[in-house]
């Protein structure tokens, strides 16, 4: 009895400190998967959360890049361009809600996955592009630009995965940048890689190639 009592007590701490361990651990799992700017999840974050999403035949996938960014880090400063990447990633987060997912692919580019419960994800994506190009609060209205956005419908390409998904948005996305339209959808055909230097390979779009494996 003696025996059992010591072994107990001499466990108790171990136990203690296996769970403070255990804690700091989980803490620090969630804030891997979370950008420091704009706390968004992280690619990793955003394609686990995605993935259940995509279980939904009303998901679609939206891929949002900011517009001239480059130009306003170089006019008004990093500073003045990582409170534009906040405010898109505070107001791009509102629209998603809890039932959806948001996340930050890196630069100024973020991707999220929404539910369409009501089949009005084109009028709501215009709303939403015009609530992107206002000035962010509290900053000189002078740095504002607008976000292109693309999207694809879960259901227009059957058993298609996340970053086949992402890579079509990411065409319409691009097609929206070109043409100034701000928000288009990705076509129902057959992919079509763009050899104009920013579409294969692109950082953000493909979730599981070699290049994430570096």
């Amino acid at each position: 009895m003696n025996t059992l009592v010591t072994a107990l007590a001499a466990a108790g701490p171990l136990a203690a400190g296996w769970s403070v361990h255990t804690v700091w651990l989980r803490r620090s799992l969630r804030s891997a998967r979370r950008d420091p700017l704009t706390g968004l999840r992280t690619r990793d974050g955003f394609t686990r959360r995605a993935n259940v999403l995509l279980k939904d035949p009303r998901a679609v996938v939206v891929l949002a890049d900011v517009d001239h960014f480059k130009q306003i880090n170089d006019q008004y400063g990093h500073a003045a361009g990582d409170a534009l990447l906040k405010a898109t990633a505070d107001r791009l987060s509102h629209y998603v809600g809890r039932d959806g997912v948001a996340g930050r692919l890196g630069g100024d580019e973020f991707a999220a996955v929404v539910i369409d419960t009501h089949g009005t994800i084109a009028d709501l994506l215009a709303v939403l592009h015009a609530v992107l190009a206002r000035p962010a609060d509290g900053m000189n209205p002078a740095v504002r630009t607008t976000v292109s956005l693309g999207w694809v419908g879960a259901a227009d390409h059957p058993g298609e995965d996340l970053s086949g998904l992402l890579r079509r948005a990411d065409e319409a996305m691009y097609a929206a940048k070109r043409a100034r339209s701000g928000v288009r959808r990705a076509g129902l055909g057959r992919l079509l890689a763009t050899w104009s230097g920013r579409r294969a390979g692109r950082r953000g779009t493909a979730l599981a190639g070699p290049r994430d494996a570096a």
